[in-house]
């Protein structure tokens, strides 16, 4: 790597150090950001590194990184994150999708670390190296950075590259190199930034339980203030929160007054977008007054029986390959398969080889 500062805010160290990277098999990445105040996670700082070097790159100071846009739309390098998801959401809407990338905590879990590893943590166990974490919270989008805050980006993609080379090694030991490549693929597939307001339905928690018509009518308004809150650039729980949004569910109001009487909703949110809910409300063709809530059932008996034969399945296979289970599948995995509805992941590629005659002769 040419001799570049450790924080990159002008272009033409910008050129040099993309046009460097740019020469690399694989060079590192990570972000910070900002997103308390608005919809869109605002990109703070971009660090990434190669071999013998590390760099933060300000698009605060840079305006334009059209330099590395490039860089990170091309096959080569690959892109080294860990945890990636959140990262991809934050770099796709300024340089388009990322790609190919290899998720290092992706990589530990299919080498037998558990599912949700940290960096740090992953970096302490196979590196030996301990790292600071006194500026998780800090505020990236303050200027100047302090010199400790730079280190402590810096730190976030030295060790990436030897985290991955060490991942590799044991994965191919233990012949689960496929597994990855099939991972990593599906990390590619599945993005969605931002995502569909259609399925903002699917985050609320507690909403199947309200019966089918509120459940229908809270789709309706989950995409509306998705929608909404894409379009303002706010978080959604500034537009409506969950339990404001559950409580109109509940009491189906049908005037401002009705509105007004639910304590979880502000005033303002009355008076600026009270019609707009009321007519979400009528269009749902509700009954008036509203009908009772479904009285919560007490879980099948034979359907709880199926989950723990199946859940005792993917623990025995867990075991036997020193994986943690929720890498093989998920609860909802299980009750999906259980239910016959959906294609959960175990049912596909190396899960299905590993356990789908298994979870089929089980059912």
């Amino acid at each position: 790597m040419p001799e570049l500062p450790h924080t990159i805010t002008r272009p033409a160290d910008l050129e040099a150090l993309a046009a460097s990277l740019a020469e690399h098999e694989a060079i590192g990445l990570d972000t910070e950001f900002m997103r308390e105040r608005t919809y869109r996670a605002e990109l703070c700082l971009l660090q990434a590194s190669a071999p013998g070097h590390a760099a933060c790159i300000d698009p605060l100071a840079l305006g334009s990184l059209a330099p590395v846009a490039e860089l990170l739309r091309e096959a080569r390098p690959v892109k080294v994150l860990h945890a990636a998801r959140q990262d991809l959401e934050v770099l796709e809407p300024v340089f388009g999708p990322v790609a190919p990338v290899f998720d290092t905590q992706v990589a530990a879990a299919l080498a037998g670390f558990p599912a949700q590893i940290g960096y740090a943590e992953l970096v302490r166990q196979l590196l030996d190296v301990t790292l600071e974490k006194a500026h998780t919270r800090a505020d990236w989008s303050r200027r100047p950075l302090r010199p400790e805050q730079i280190e402590y980006a810096l730190d976030d993609v030295r060790h990436l590259l030897p985290l991955r080379e060490v991942l590799r090694e044991r994965l191919e030991r233990l012949h689960r190199t496929a597994w990855l490549d099939e991972e990593l693929a599906s990390l590619a597939t599945a993005r969605s930034f931002p995502p569909d307001p259609e399925e903002a339905h699917l985050r609320m928690k507690g909403l199947q339980a309200l019966g089918p018509e509120r459940r229908e009518l809270g789709r309706r308004m989950a995409a509306w203030r998705e929608r909404r809150a894409i379009e303002r650039n706010r978080p959604r729980g500034w537009i409506l929160d969950d339990s404001a949004l559950r409580e109109i569910l509940i009491r189906l109001p049908r005037t401002p007054a009705g509105l007004e009487a639910i304590p979880e909703l502000p005033a303002a949110f009355v008076k600026h977008s009270g019609a707009e809910i009321l007519d979400l409300i009528q269009a749902a063709g509700l009954p008036d007054p509203a009908p009772p809530l479904p009285r919560r059932e007490r879980p099948d008996a034979a359907q709880l029986a199926r989950l723990k034969r199946l859940s005792g399945i993917v623990q025995t296979v867990a075991q036997e390959l020193s994986l943690s289970a929720e890498v093989l599948a998920t609860r909802r995995d299980l009750e999906q398969l259980a239910e016959g509805t959906g294609s959960p992941r175990v049912l596909r590629g190396w899960r299905r080889e590993l356990l789908g005659a298994r979870l089929r002769q089980a059912l």
